[in-house]
């Protein structure tokens, strides 16, 4: 038996990134988020229109991707309601985000230089995907607030522990994504830590039993 619904949220599941991108002083702004997938060379990512990260990236286009795996979590989540815009929303205020301009430190980050002259990345991240933003574009219809990047990956550095022998592939059996299922972190198919994001989006605790 099957039932008509409107679920608040439809995130089925989708890795976990962090996006470096340039404020406009010149900083990098760092950016948790988990609408993200890949085709070829082309990543596509979504996110809220009035967001810092998608006001950098209309202005400056250089980003990196920072793929998470499970090891980052914790500093993942401690960063999860900070917001590098000193603007928000009052729905993002009610949810508890608060204004961090600096959320490498506020996360235990460390920076490390790109090397396609883009903005820092992510030490601790194991894959990290360096290009442009090739186009915006808004979608979800008026008053959505939404929008749709699509990104040139032109330079992938990967931890050498993940890849297979002749470096052209990553091994699937040692990657392992953080990965975000409606509001909530998953590891292997188990929840991995608990989530403030889904705490701020009021969704309903999770019914986790202990094997």
């Amino acid at each position: 038996m099957k039932r008509t619904v409107e679920p608040k949220v439809l995130y089925f599941g989708t890795p976990v990134v962090l996006i470096s991108s340039f404020n406009a002083d010149g900083s990098t702004n760092l950016a948790p988020m988990s609408s993200a997938w890949w085709l070829g060379y082309t990543a596509m990512l979504g996110m809220g229109t009035s967001s810092q990260t998608a006001k950098n990236l209309s202005e400056r286009p250089e980003l990196v991707l920072n793929l998470v795996d499970p090891a980052m979590v914790a500093a993942l989540d401690r960063i999860a309601l900070l917001t590098g815009s000193e603007e928000m929303s009052d729905s993002k205020r009610a949810r508890g985000y608060r204004y961090e301009p600096d959320k490498f430190a506020a996360g235990g980050l460390t920076r490390e230089p790109s090397e396609l002259s883009g903005p820092d990345s992510v030490l601790e991240s194991p894959i990290n995907l360096e290009g442009h933003i090739a186009s915006i574009t808004d979608i979800g219809g008026p008053g959505s607030h939404l929008c749709a990047l699509e990104m040139r990956v032109e330079r992938v550095r990967i931890r050498e522990d993940l890849l297979m022998s002749n470096d052209r592939y990553i091994d699937p059996l040692r990657w392992d994504p953080l990965i975000m299922k409606f509001c909530e972190y998953f590891a292997g198919g188990a929840p991995a830590y608990p989530s403030s994001l889904a705490s701020g989006w009021q969704m309903p605790p999770l019914a986790v039993t202990n094997s």
